[in-house]
This record gives structure tokens, sequence and C-alpha cells, in this order.
């Protein structure tokens, strides 16, 4: 078998941002996927979305359309090989970020492939299942104020969800990942995000996990200080309290907080991992599958994490290719915490795969297909492609 095509799909899609029974907070989203083709007819499907929206998205895009071409005419089975041929290849422009995502997208489709070939899920092509069932974590929608989180709080714990990830201060701090400065928060930002986070731990009860993600945004006084006062609500973790280039700077705020910190989503390859456990920085990782490497590289994070007892929770909040491929990986896993995903509803991504994601209470079943257990449809990624030379005039909609 050979490879005979490799491509990228960056598709806008209809995306419910903020779930309402009325079904009438919709808009969009952009998404990356991948597509590789086979001489057999065995297509695989990967994904690659990233941040912030259609910038990053297309770069990355036009990115692995190259990297595409490099694989034409390999054999698809030969996963480890062609991974190490793109990792090592573009070590002169930087084997992390692009390249990495780029790994990643093409190393899913590859397992969706073999998957396909031998008529198995990826699960049990990676040693078979040690849960049957995988629990999940999500997100209300962003509140500015503390009235504001009330009704989306509710409506995750009635979906049967038993932990939500929230950042109460970025709706109130007026920047985003792409705009970060300085690492602080005003006095006022920082009163309404305490004001937010005790209605929404008044409103989930004492059962419901609270996650808190920090979006590597702070420097180490006010991440310290953020974690100390957010304790009193009794968080289950503290995220990326600090920029991710320095590793020092999350020994610091480790050493002097009271909650739990879970890092990864920006870190890439198992090699940025082992800093993070010789140095017990972490309580939890959080990798994405869709950047880190694809399943090769989660399930080689998962096992070093299992050595040392450090729980893994993908960060997979992108599109349906994401959270299946993490699902695929972490049932296989020992040490699994719970899976990312970005609403509690996601139906939304029906419109672009043949079967619906099978969430029951806050749980993600896998099927037994062969492969990811899903495939995207190529006539809906056609009537959906944005044209990469479009002009949004410095419009980023998707932007988080």
């Amino acid at each position: 078998m050979k490879i005979t095509n490799a491509r990228s799909w960056i598709v806008r899609a209809p995306w419910n941002d903020n779930p309402s029974p009325d079904n009438t907070n919709t808009g969009s989203r952009t998404f990356v996927f991948i597509q590789v083709d086979t001489d057999e007819g065995i297509t695989g499907w990967g994904e690659i979305t990233t941040y912030p929206g259609p910038v990053a998205n297309r770069a990355i895009s036009a990115f692995v359309d190259q990297i595409g071409k490099w694989i034409i005419g390999e054999n698809p089975e030969d996963i480890e090989r062609i991974w190490s041929k793109i990792f090592r290849g573009m070590t002169y422009v930087g084997t992390r970020g692009a390249t990495t995502a780029a790994i990643s997208g093409i190393d899913i489709a590859l397992w969706d492939i073999r998957g396909k070939a031998l008529n198995q899920p990826i699960y049990k092509l990676l040693g078979g299942a040690v849960r049957d069932r995988i629990a999940l974590y999500t997100h209300p929608p962003q509140a500015k104020t503390p009235d504001e989180i009330i009704q989306p709080v509710k409506d995750i714990v009635n979906s049967g969800h038993r932990a939500f990830k929230m950042d109460p201060m970025m709706p109130n701090l007026h920047v985003g990942n792409a705009s970060f400065l300085d690492g602080e928060i005003s006095p006022e930002a920082e009163a309404t995000a305490m004001d937010i986070l005790a209605a929404a731990r008044e409103t989930a009860g004492a059962d419901i996990e609270i996650l808190i993600d920090a979006h590597g945004m702070y420097n180490v006084p006010t991440a310290t200080r953020l974690a100390n006062q957010m304790a009193e609500w009794d968080i289950f973790w503290f995220e990326e309290p600090v920029p991710t280039e320095s590793w020092k700077a999350l020994k610091q705020v480790k050493e002097q907080i009271s909650p739990l910190i879970s890092v990864g989503e920006r870190l890439h390859t198992r090699w940025e991992f082992v800093p993070i456990f010789e140095n017990n920085l972490a309580d939890y990782i959080m990798p994405d599958i869709t950047w880190t490497g694809g399943v090769t590289e989660l399930k080689k994070i998962a096992t070093m994490a299992e050595a040392y007892y450090v729980p893994i929770s993908p960060h997979d909040a992108s599109g349906p290719i994401n959270v299946i491929s993490g699902a695929q990986v972490m049932l296989t896993v020992p040490n699994f915490y719970k899976l990312e995903t970005s609403r509690y509803d996601l139906t939304s991504y029906n419109v672009m795969i043949d079967h619906p994601l099978d969430i029951k209470n806050g749980d993600l079943y896998v099927s037994n297909r062969p492969g990811l257990g899903i495939n995207l449809d190529p006539d809906w990624l056609a009537g959906h492609e944005i044209d990469p030379n479009e002009d949004f005039s410095g419009k980023d909609p998707d932007s988080q």
C-alpha cells in the first residue's frame, strides 16, 4: 500500500458557541483537517485545528500541504518511520510547533488507515482497552459577570458531566493569547473573577470538579496570588499558570501554591515533558494529540507519565477528530483522568462526520468501527472550504 495524496482542509463550520434550549446562539468556527489517501482506496483522517483562528489555521494548513508532498509514495503502515522522517527532516526550521502539528495530523490519519486496513479500531492496535468509557470534562461559555455563569453551570451539571473548566479572568482582561504582555491583571478583573468562581461553585455544588485555566498568561507573583485565592473555592487544578518557555518559573509557582497544577497543551513531543517529570512540576499533564505528535506520541507521553504516577488528561477541545483520536489512545492508558471537550453538547460536529460522538452522562463511548470509528464527509468539506486568499480584514472571529 502506498500514499497517493496528503492534503489539508481548512473549513468554516456552523458552531453553537453558547448552547441554549432554543439553539439560537449560533456562529461559526474554523477547523483544519488532514486527508491521506492510498492506492488501495483507504482514506485516513486527521486534525490540527489551532489558534488564533483563521490566521494560525491558514498558516498551518499551507505548511501541511507542503509536508504532505514529502510522504507521497510512502507505505502508510510505516508510521514510526514517517514520524521520524518528518521530525528529523525539519530540524533546521524547528521540530516543535508547526512541525509537530503537521506530524500529528498525518500520524492520526495513518493510524486511521492502519485500523481500516486491519478492520480494527485504533485502541485495539495500541494494546486494547483498560476501561469501557472515557470520562469527559467540558467548558461553560465565558462569563463576564457572576450571573452569566449560573445557567451554563446548571446545564453542564444536568448533562451528567462531573467536571468543567473555566477561566474567570479572561473575559475581563481585554486580551487574548496573541496579546499577552506583562502578565498582570487589574484589581477589578481579579475581583470579578473571584465572584464568578464563587457563583460557579455555589451553583455546581461540592461534588463537581472545577478546573481553572490560566492560559499561560501570568507572571510568577500574579499566578501565585490568583491560585491561592481560588483555593478557597476548592479548585481541582490551576492550569498553565505561567508562559511555557520557562519551567523554572513554573517551579516557583508550584512551590508557593496549594492547588494542583496541570500543564502540557503547549508542550510538543515527549522531550518537552522530560523536565516536567524530572522536576516534579505538574500533578496532571494535558498534551494535545493534534499538536504534540499524534497517536504515536501521545501514547509514549502517557507511558512516561505512568512511570511517574502522573495522570494524563489530554487537551482535546477542537474538532471531532481531535476528540475521538484522543479517546482512542486514552482507552488504553491506565493513568487517565478525563478527556477535554469544548462544550457539553457536541452536536455541532454532526454535520461533518458520518457517526455522531456517543456521549452519555458525561462519558464518551468508543465504537468498534475500524480506525478512528468516524469519517469526515468530503462533500461537506468541499462545500465549506475557506479560500486561503480570502480577505477577512484582520478580523479573527475564532481567536481564543
